[in-house]
């Protein structure tokens, strides 16, 4: 792999470095062409103002295609924070039902004493990880003879959904919503489907563990408030539910399935850098102006030495080599990203 990666960006470099080489040699050609032709002056100079208008043109139509794509982009990042606001949100809400479950009686007695006093500092994604070698509280924990019928799985996955960062190992007193997730964060609970174990220990296996989560041991007026959350997240999906086992399998496999892939896609639509067409583009810009505008106008206007046209038409030509050389590379890696 690092081999094949290797040779395509030195397939990408070849161009650039032959526009460089052709740019070094028409100036030593010119200015030998100068110093045994006196008309050459000339020459140069009659062709800047047509040198001027060609470079001019084709910058202000980079310029104009530059700006179109910029708003462009402007507009669909507006959308994309618009949906993230929506999602996030979801998310936030989801977040709080969580954390009533969690604080709730539903458990077996001493379960969250067990998690959160022997094994302080344990998460899920340790456990999930374990084979990684990197907790030892994790294998000492999959090690242990457990009297908790397994809920301390759900637990645990539930304390990760609380926390906003991989970094984080203890839930805090009052958990935070903040106004973008940590792509860290929502890329652990994508990758080990978080919410999922509602569903599991709720609906598929839940004749298994219906003795061990009581649910309702949650508060009367905590189960109204997670069903209006949950009303808030999507009410057609959950507008005749009743708060029982078949809606917390529902609300998790909806969460694990739409909610947390979304966020993580919209997301990446808002921290999308700027595609590499514009650099190019701006590069070429850049180097049209500053050689084949500015550079015979300075000449023109201030009088300034023929090595000046010399040197911008030599990197306007070389310019124009290395778009005929790169530019299909530029083309398929757009189109393929």
């Amino acid at each position: 792999m690092r081999s094949k990666s290797f040779v395509k960006d030195l397939y990408a470099l070849i161009p650039l470095v032959l526009s460089g080489l052709l740019c070094i040699g028409l100036i030593f050609v010119l200015q030998q062409k100068i110093t045994t032709d006196i008309s050459f002056v000339a020459t140069l100079t009659n062709l800047s103002t047509i040198f001027l208008s060609i470079s001019g043109f084709t910058a202000a139509i980079i310029m104009i295609y530059l700006a179109w794509v910029t708003l462009h982009m402007k507009g669909a990042r507006v959308t994309a924070i618009e949906g993230l606001s929506k999602i996030t949100q979801k998310m936030h809400n989801f977040r709080t039902i969580i954390d009533l479950l969690m604080r709730s009686k539903m458990w077996l007695p001493g379960l969250k004493e067990y998690i959160d006093e022997e094994f302080v500092g344990l998460t899920f994604f340790d456990v999930k990880e374990f084979y990684k070698g990197k907790s030892k509280l994790a294998i000492e924990f999959l090690q242990e003879s457990h009297h908790y019928e397994d809920t301390e799985n759900l637990y645990l996955e539930m304390k990760s959904l609380v926390l906003t960062s991989p970094k984080e190992k203890s839930v805090p007193e009052t958990i935070r919503y903040p106004n973008m997730y940590d792509k860290d964060m929502v890329a652990k609970w994508l990758e080990h489907k978080c919410g999922s174990g509602l569903w599991y220990y709720f609906g598929y296996k839940y004749g298994s563990f219906k003795e061990a989560l009581d649910y309702n041991a949650v508060f009367e007026r905590h189960q109204e408030k997670i069903m209006t959350l949950a009303n808030a997240i999507d009410s057609e999906a959950f507008e005749d539910s009743s708060f029982n086992e078949v809606f917390l399998a529902k609300l998790g496999e909806y969460m694990s399935k739409e909610v947390i892939p979304k966020l993580w896609q919209v997301q990446a639509r808002t921290d999308k850098q700027l595609p590499s067409m514009i650099k190019y583009l701006y590069g070429i810009f850049l180097l049209l102006v500053l050689a084949g505008v500015l550079s015979p106008l300075l000449f023109m206007l201030l009088g300034l030495p023929i090595i000046t046209l010399v040197i911008g038409y030599s990197v306007v030509i070389s310019t124009i080599f290395f778009i005929a050389t790169s530019f299909y590379q530029f083309v398929m890696k757009e189109a393929n990203s």
